[in-house]
């Protein structure tokens, strides 16, 4: 399931990287011509497959992109107190400046996968192979693009968008400026747009090749992007083509999160970890990564799990968020009174706030050791989609339809499907704003700690939601400028077309 994630030692060199490292700060790509290296399909399967890499790395899904819940309030970093954590300490109490860790590791995080895509874009092409074949790492690599430049446009803004490899980088390459974020959305959009042309069903994957990006992880993503730019009319159409390409909840919520049932039929896209690491290789340059998520979260000096550093503690406030009855609360969240984890009690003591995260925890019959964890990563699942759709069409003004009953998990409205599943009433008879808030409170809940909720609170109400928001959980040094990241002044300095955020 997870093999399609390796990578030839002559693949990396051919990229030029270190694998923590920005690329535009690096050196001409000649270790291996491209123009040599490029001719076979199984040169195009390793290019794709690089591609995927940087997903991985503690820079995106295997740290940052999950402790973006901690700066959204609905955690604290916990851990081991003190200096540990300190840049995702800085950015959850807005006291960040341009040295800030997390900004750094954000900024430079999708830059390698964005390199990778761009080559095989150019190179794969004039490969003589299997038009199928050609055609499906195609669109891999521009959903693959598309996904880097989501990440990077949100926590940004403005950022640079190269969609090019050339064999001799020219300064502009090299040292580029910022683009304006809407040349960077249509950019997105477009890729986006030619992926679901290029990709396959998710049903014609088998074997080694589960998990690659699919015609609905496209169209899924999609959608998420025209939520991000309001356009409501087609974020409905999206989301209705995800659930025509047969996607469904699973029965289950913690299905989602349990390595033995990953990639099921609620997923359209994951992060493929396989829980094989070289332990002196954090950042994984090796062949197949663990997952550090349950590494992380797991209680400290508890002896839960495998490693346990006692990170992304829920906070009292979001634990009260909870409906009574709603099962996602015990599938999610390690209180104390509440159901064991692998046989063991939790204490109130394990943890600051007295809550751990349970979400992504693999017991030790699992992941025997800190860097064993195989567990994948979601990046969009079909309760996303719903979600997407309930607000789209509420803002259309549709919301009785919004909040239509649901009768199972796979019939009725949106919204309320959702919470079917999470044992919970149907919602009905709310008025447009009511609804509005129910719902985001919905995707608060049922998406918690996969990392959505930061970036939810930049884009609603058209940035007016974001500041009284985070006043209303006390981090009242919030303010509009913290909307956006800083670029990182380290890459200021040696780019000077860079041009830094307001306010930083």
């Amino acid at each position: 399931m997870k093999s399609f994630i390796k990578y030839t030692a002559a693949l990396l060199l051919t990229f030029g990287l270190g694998s923590c490292e920005d690329y535009l700060d690096r050196t001409p790509l000649d270790t291996i011509n491209p123009q040599n290296f490029y001719k076979t399909e199984k040169d195009a399967i390793a290019a794709i497959n690089g591609a995927y890499q940087p997903l991985m790395w503690p820079k995106l899904y295997n740290f940052q992109i999950w402790g973006s819940d901690i700066w959204a309030g609905n955690s604290i970093v916990g851990a081991g107190g003190g200096t540990d954590g300190i840049g995702t300490q800085d950015v959850s109490n807005f006291v960040l400046t341009t040295a800030n860790e997390a900004a750094l590791d954000l900024w430079r995080g999708p830059s390698p996968g964005i390199l990778r895509a761009n080559v095989v874009l150019k190179y794969v092409p004039a490969i003589e192979m299997e038009e199928g074949l050609k055609n499906r790492i195609l669109g891999e690599a521009k959903f693959l693009r598309g996904l880097y430049y989501f990440i990077l446009v949100r926590a940004f803004g403005d950022v640079p968008l190269i969609t090019d490899a050339p064999d001799t980088p020219t300064q502009e390459y090299l040292y580029p400026s910022r683009t304006a974020k809407e040349e960077v959305y249509a950019q997105i959009v477009q890729d986006l747009t030619e992926a679901i042309e290029l990709l396959p069903t998710r049903e014609t994957y088998s074997g080694a090749d589960i998990g690659r990006a699919s015609k609905g992880s496209a169209t899924g993503l999609l959608a998420k992007v025209y939520l991000t730019l309001g356009d409501y009319g087609k974020t409905v159409e999206l989301c209705e083509q995800v659930t025509a390409l047969g996607y469904s909840l699973n029965p289950d919520y913690s299905t989602n999160f349990n390595p033995l049932t990953e990639n099921g039929p609620e997923s359209l896209f994951e992060v493929q970890y396989a829980g094989k690491v070289n332990t002196a290789d954090f950042f994984g340059g090796n062949e197949q990564m663990a997952s550090w998520v349950s590494t992380f979260t797991g209680p400290r000096n508890a002896n839960m799990v495998a490693g346990g550093y006692g990170w992304n503690q829920p906070t009292q406030e979001f634990v009260n968020q909870y409906e009574a009855g709603d099962l996602r609360k015990d599938k999610t969240i390690l209180y104390e009174g509440g159901p064991d984890f692998d046989g063991q009690v939790y204490k109130k003591s394990y943890s600051v706030t007295g809550y751990n995260l349970r979400k992504f925890l693999v017991p030790k019959s699992v992941s025997p050791e800190y860097n064993t964890n195989p567990a994948n990563f979601p990046v969009l699942r079909y309760a996303d989609v719903l979600l997407m759709q309930a607000e789209a069409l509420n803002e259309l003004g549709r919301t009785a339809e919004a909040q239509a009953p649901a009768t199972s998990n796979s019939s009725g409205g949106p919204l309320n499907r959702v919470r079917l599943r999470a044992g919970l009433p149907n919602i009905t008879g709310l008025n447009q704003t009511a609804l509005r808030t129910a719902i985001r409170k919905e995707r608060r809940i049922e998406l918690a700690f996969e990392g959505h909720q930061w970036f939810d609170i930049i884009r609603y109400d058209n940035g007016q939601y974001f500041v009284p928001y985070l006043h209303s959980l006390g981090k009242t040094n919030a303010s509009t400028k913290h909307m956006l990241l800083p670029i990182p002044q380290q890459e200021v300095t040696a780019n000077p077309n860079l041009v830094q955020n307001p306010g930083f």
